[in-house]
C-alpha cells in the first residue's frame, strides 16, 4: 500500500469541522522552518497550549501537534516568521474553513489592530499566503504568477478556479455530473466529483454498486445509491461525526509503516491493521511523526531523482512556451495598435459613423445593416467593418489581415492607446512568467544536486577538512555546514587578525554591548560624527577569562573603519569620518552634572585615541569552509576568509535593494544555483549592509 503524503479534500474538510473548536484560542508565537513548514503557538482557554502545524512541502499536512512532536525552536527568525508574529501576535483565532471543496485551509484571526486572513495551499507545489481583510497578500511563502491566478505581495490573493463540490450538491447536480462522464463510475466520481480515487472506491464499496459499472449502463437506483452514500459522509464531514483511525501495513504481523490516516473507518480498509483516535487531528499527527520516522536513510532505497528532474523539466517546458504565448499575444497588441495608426482616417470615419448613428437613435442591428449595405454599395471603407458588439458597444474592423476591436466612444488615440496598454499588461505577464521559470530552474538544479550527493562515495566523510585546492565556485554541489552563534544578533565581523569585533543595531543592543559584553582588555570605538553604533574589539571570547592581550594595530584600524561605515557618515553619502578609541574603563553611564543621557548614549571620560578620516569599507561575500555562510566587514578582513566578495559604497540604492543586488551578483558566480539561497539569502546580506544608499564598486 501506497503512505499518503498529501492529505485529501476530504481531510480537510473533516479537519476544518475539528479546528473550528479552537475558536477564541490566542496566538502566542510562529515560526518557520525549512521554508515550508509554519508552526504556531497558540493557547486555549480549555485545552491550553495548542500547537498547530502546516506544512506544504512534503508532506502536504494541517493538524494540532502534541508538544512532544513539535520540532525545538529553529535559529533566528526570517522575515516571514517576523512578520506571522507582528501580524498574529495576540490575536485570537475566530474561524476555520475549507475553501469550497479544494486542499485549501483559510484561518481568520482577529486582533485590535488589524484582522488577517492565513491561506494554506495544500495542493501542487504548496503555499502560504498571508492578507487582510481585504485579500491584499501581505506576504506569501512563495510567489505564484501564472496566467489563471496571482498570489503575490501587494496583489488581490485570487482563489483557484471553482471546481464541483460534493458537499453542496443536488441530486439533481449529481445526476447531471454523473451523465457528462464517458467513463466507468469509479472514476467519474474520483474525477468528476473531485473526491479522489481512494474515496470513490470507497463510496462505491457503501453504495453496493460495481466500481467497473460502465456511466451508460448504471441505473437511477444506482445514482440513488451512489448520492446517498455521498449524503452520509458529507453528514459526517459537516457535523463532526467522526471515528478517526490511523491505518498499518504489516509483514508477518510486525507494523512495517503506516500507511493512511483518515476521520472515519474504510470499508475499502477492511482487514487492514489500524489505531482508533479519539479525534481526527490526533490520527494526523501520529500518522505524520511516524510517517517522518519512516523516511528513507542514507544508504536505502534511492529517491526517484530522475521523476523529479523530469517533472521539473516538463514545467520549464510549459512555461517556455507561455513566456513564447505572451511574446506572440504582446506583439499582435502592438500591431493591432500600428494597424489603427496607419490606417487614421478610416478608422476616425468609422467611428464616427457609429457614434453619430447612434446618436440619431438607430439600433446596433441597424447600424450593423447601413455598414453591410454600403459595403455592398462598393464603400471600400466600409467593407473594413466585420461586424459590432452591442454588449460592449464594439465595432469590429479588418486592417492589413488583423481583426480589431474598437470601442465606439472614444477615438482613434484612445483606441490605439488601449492596444498598446493590453500589449505592456501581458509583457508584464510575461515577466512573471519569466520569474517563476527562473525558480524552476533553481528546483531543477537543486535535485540535480540531490541526485549527485546521492550517488557520491557513502565513504566520503563531509566533516573532513576539504582539499585546500577546491573550486567552490566552480563545484556543482556544495555541502552546508553552519553553526549559529551567540553574536550574530549584533553587527560582527572577524578581523584579519582573528579578533571578533560586534557593534549595536540599535540604542537597546549599544546598552547590552557595554553592560553585558564589553570586559577589561576589550577596545571601545566610536565614530566622531553622531548616530553611530557602539562598536567593541574583543580581546578574549565569551567563555575565556578576559585579560589584557596585545591587539594588533591592523585590527584596531579595521575596528575603526567597522565604526564608521555604520554611521551617520555612510548614510549621509561620505566616504571619511572620523573615529576614536578608549578603554572600558573610561566609558559610563553616569552624565556629567547638568547633562542627560539618552538611552544608548555614554560619557567618554579622559584621552581618546583618534582614527582620523577613517574611510568607509565595506564588503560582503560568502564563505565555504570551514563553514558555509555569509560574511561582512572591512575588505582586507574578510578577503582571505570568503571564496568570493563584492566591495560597496555610499550610493543610491536603499539598504534592501542594495542586499538584492548583492544576493544575485553573488548566485551568478557559483556554478551550484541552489546553495547561495540556503546559506545566503537577500535578508542576510542586509544585515551586513550599511544603513542608507549603497551600490557597487565597479
Amino acid at each position: 500500500m501506497d503512505q499518503k503524503r498529501a492529505m485529501t479534500s476530504v481531510d480537510l474538510a473533516a479537519l476544518a469541522t475539528e479546528l473550528r473548536e479552537y475558536e477564541g484560542a490566542k496566538v502566542d508565537k510562529a515560526y518557520l522552518y525549512d521554508d515550508d513548514l509554519v508552526r504556531l503557538k497558540l493557547r486555549d482557554f480549555d485545552e491550553g497550549r495548542v500547537e498547530l502545524i502546516l506544512e506544504t512541502g512534503d508532506p502536504k499536512r494541517a493538524h494540532v501537534a502534541a508538544p512532544e512532536h513539535v520540532p525545538d525552536a529553529p535559529g533566528r527568525p526570517p522575515n516571514f516568521a517576523m512578520m506571522l508574529r507582528n501580524r498574529l501576535s495576540g490575536a485570537d483565532l475566530a474561524d476555520v474553513r475549507q475553501y469550497e471543496f479544494d486542499r485549501i485551509l483559510v484561518f481568520e484571526f482577529t486582533r485590535e489592530d488589524a484582522d488577517t486572513l492565513l491561506v494554506v495551499e495544500l495542493f501542487g507545489d504548496g503555499n502560504v499566503a498571508v492578507m487582510n481583510r481585504d485579500h491584499e497578500v501581505i506576504d506569501c511563502l512563495d510567489t505564484v504568477r501564472l496566467k489563471s491566478r496571482t498570489v503575490a505581495p501587494g496583489s488581490i490573493y485570487d482563489f483557484p478556479a471553482s471546481r464541483f463540490n460534493p458537499l453542496t450538491a443536488t441530486r439533481d447536480q449529481f445526476d447531471a455530473k454523473m451523465d457528462q462522464s464517458d467513463t466507468d463510475v469509479v472514476r467519474t466520481i474520483a474525477t468528476q466529483m473531485n473526491v479522489g480515487g481512494l474515496w470513490a472506491e470507497e463510496l462505491c464499496t457503501r453504495a453496493g454498486v460495481e466500481k467497473t459499472l460502465a456511466i451508460d449502463d448504471a441505473t437511477d437506483d444506482d445514482y440513488a445509491e451512489l448520492f446517498g452514500a455521498l449524503e452520509r459522509l458529507r453528514d459526517s464531514l459537516q457535523h463532526g461525526q467522526f471515528d478517526p483511525r490511523v491505518y498499518w501495513e504489516t509483514d508477518d504481523g510486525e507494523r512495517t509503516q503506516p500507511v493512511d490516516a483518515t476521520p472515519v473507518p474504510l470499508e475499502e480498509y477492511d482487514g487492514v491493521d489500524c489505531d482508533q483516535y479519539d479525534s481526527f487531528t490526533a490520527a494526523l499527527d501520529d500518522y505524520f511523526f511516524d510517517l517522518d520516522r519512516e523516511q528513507p536513510k542514507p544508504g536505502s532505497d534511492r529517491p526517484d531523482f530522475e521523476e523529479e528532474i523530469a517533472k521539473y523539466e516538463r514545467i520549464i517546458d510549459q512555461q517556455q512556451g507561455a513566456i513564447e504565448g505572451f511574446e506572440r499575444e504582446a506583439a499582435a497588441y502592438r500591431e493591432k495598435a500600428e494597424a489603427v495608426y496607419a490606417h487614421y482616417d478610416l478608422v476616425d470615419e468609422v467611428l464616427s459613423t457609429v457614434r453619430e448613428a447612434r446618436d440619431a437613435g438607430f439600433s446596433w442591428d441597424e447600424v450593423e445593416e447601413r455598414f453591410e449595405e454600403a459595403a455592398e454599395a462598393g464603400n471600400d471603407r466600409a467593407k473594413h467593418v466585420t461586424g459590432v458588439t452591442p454588449e460592449n458597444g464594439m465595432v469590429t474592423v479588418e486592417l492589413d489581415g488583423d481583426r480589431i476591436d474598437l470601442d465606439h466612444r472614444h477615438g482613434v488615440e484612445k483606441n490605439a492607446d488601449r492596444l498598446y496598454t493590453e500589449a505592456k499588461r501581458i509583457e508584464e505577464k510575461k515577466e512573471g512568467a519569466m520569474a517563476a521559470i527562473e525558480d524552476t530552474r533553481e528546483d531543477l538544479e537543486d535535485a540535480k544536486r540531490r541526485r549527485d550527493e546521492w550517488e557520491a562515495d557513502d565513504s566520503e566523510d563531509e566533516d573532513d577538512a576539504e582539499p585546500e585546492d577546491v573550486d567552490w565556485l566552480a563545484r556543482q554541489n556544495i555541502p552546508v555546514r553552519y553553526d549559529e552563534q551567540w553574536y550574530e544578533r549584533f553587527r560582527w565581523f572577524h578581523t584579519s587578525d582573528g579578533f571578533l569585533v560586534i557593534g549595536g543595531r540599535n540604542a537597546d543592543q549599544n546598552e547590552d554591548l557595554v553592560k553585558k559584553y564589553m570586559e577589561k582588555g576589550d577596545l571601545f570605538f566610536h565614530s566622531q560624527a553622531h548616530g553611530g553604533p557602539v562598536t567593541i574589539l574583543k580581546a578574549t571570547g565569551p567563555s575565556e577569562p578576559s585579560r589584557d592581550v596585545d591587539i594588533p594595530e591592523t585590527s584596531k584600524e579595521e575596528a575603526a573603519r567597522f565604526a564608521v561605515t555604520h554611521s551617520s557618515v555612510w548614510k549621509e553619502g561620505k566616504f571619511a569620518g572620523d573615529v576614536y578609541m578608549v578603554t572600558p574603563d573610561q566609558v559610563s553611564k553616569t552624565p556629567e552634572s547638568g547633562e542627560y543621557l539618552e538611552k544608548g548614549g555614554f560619557t567618554i571620560r579622559g584621552d581618546r585615541t583618534y582614527f582620523d578620516a577613517t574611510p568607509v569599507d565595506c564588503a560582503v561575500g560568502v564563505q565555504c569552509e570551514p563553514e558555509t555562510r555569509v560574511l561582512g566587514g572591512p575588505k582586507r578582513a574578510i578577503e582571505e576568509q570568503v571564496e568570493t566578495f563584492v566591495e560597496i559604497e555610499p550610493g543610491q540604492y536603499a539598504q534592501n535593494d542594495i542586499a538584492k543586488m548583492l544576493y544575485r551578483e553573488l548566485k551568478d558566480r557559483f556554478a551550484d544555483q541552489s546553495f547561495l539561497r540556503k546559506v545566503a539569502s537577500p535578508d542576510r546580506i542586509q544585515e551586513f549592509c550599511p544603513p542608507g544608499g549603497s551600490r557597487i564598486v565597479d
